[in-house]
């Protein structure tokens, strides 16, 4: 398997054979769980009391990035290859690249410089870009190589050959909370396509020009779901998406309001290394990284034929918010508090 921090080559890369197309689809995983840890630092430490609009906004875009990553497993299943998460390249140390991609993520408490660093994770495409399978600009454009390579194999081999998966791997039916979002089994270049459109528009709005992901927003009926990008944009701008506008508008609905002073001061890109072993710090950071680590094994076998493992994995996350919690209550020195570090525990070191 690739090391995540291989470099990309430049240029785009094409999806010609099922081997390159399963191997893009494990690269759509390991995207997928890379913008986890980011995002789980921005929302734990927002004070729900005080930021509830934040915390809706951030929670949400989480758990879609959570189906976005049980879809890209579900696409992978499908063409006959088996999804990997819990593996060190995983987790590499912050601050680190997007797989494949030059895009920077760190470990941020919420505020204006993690707003930015996720309005440029969930930037929509240009009009007109090219698809790019490595050293890609945008997520879109990787997504939109994979969506080239699916339907250019189908062409040639036929969607039978390509289609080759064993259907009871697919993890279909479960509702992922805080998101109008499904998560349905693939099984054909019909099905692949959704999971691809679903995967792109909930991050870039519909049809690439639009600020609405297609769905209706879950926390608020009478109005349709804002994407991700555009989300991000309500917090940083002050003012959400209504009817009739448009990227170039802007938006002109009601305040949204954002307290920056009811923000865990998080140290950002927190280390292991800067506290000494047994020390309360490096105590709670290595407890909660062997419950994320426990996260992505149940995962990955929930994606490797066990599907029940995805509530159990549902549970471990409420597990982590209290580890969390625990650790943004210790001072960290020079007016922060401890965080979340993601490393790596193998399997024989966790309980």
């Amino acid at each position: 398997m690739k090391n995540l921090e291989s470099v990309a080559a430049p240029g785009p890369a094409r999806v010609d054979t099922l081997d390159n197309l399963r191997e893009h689809l494990q690269w759509a995983i390991e995207l997928e769980q890379a913008t986890l840890p980011p995002y789980l630092c921005a929302l734990y430490s927002l004070d729900p009391e005080r930021n509830p609009e934040a915390v809706e906004v951030v929670g949400s875009v989480f758990a879609e990035e959570m189906l976005h990553l049980a879809l890209a497993a579900n696409l992978l299943n499908a063409v006959g290859g088996r999804p990997r998460l819990d593996f060190p390249g995983m987790l590499p140390p912050h601050p680190r690249r997007l797989p494949h991609s030059s895009l920077e993520l760190s470990l941020l408490p919420f505020g204006p410089a993690a707003l930015e660093m996720f309005l440029r994770l969930e930037q929509p495409a240009p009009p007109g870009a090219p698809a790019e399978g490595d050293g890609y600009e945008t997520i879109g454009q990787f997504y939109d190589a994979i969506e080239q390579g699916l339907r250019d194999l189908c062409e040639q081999l036929g969607e039978r050959e390509v289609f080759c998966g064993d259907p009871a791997r697919q993890v279909a039916g479960t509702h992922f909370r805080h998101t109008a979002g499904n998560l349905f089994a693939v099984e054909d270049l019909e099905s692949a396509l959704g999971a691809l459109e679903e995967i792109v528009e909930q991050g870039e709005g519909t049809a690439r020009g639009q600020v609405w992901d297609g769905d209706q927003d879950i926390f608020h009926p009478e109005r349709d779901e804002v994407a991700h990008y555009y989300r991000l944009q309500e917090l940083k701008l002050g003012r959400r998406y209504q009817r009739g506008d448009t990227p170039r508008s802007g938006p002109t609905g009601e305040r949204i309001s954002v307290n920056l002073s009811a923000v865990r001061p998080m140290r950002p890109n927190p280390r292991l290394s800067d506290h000494a072993p047994g020390s309360a710090v490096r105590t709670a950071q290595e407890e909660f990284n062997r419950t994320y680590c426990t996260l992505l094994n149940q995962l990955e076998q929930a994606f490797d034929g066990d599907p029940k493992l995805l509530g159990t994995a549902v549970g471990t996350m409420f597990a982590l918010k209290g580890q969390a919690a625990a650790l943004m209550s210790l001072p960290d020195g020079d007016g922060t508090v401890a965080g979340p570090t993601f490393d790596y525990v193998p399997p024989e070191s966790r309980p």
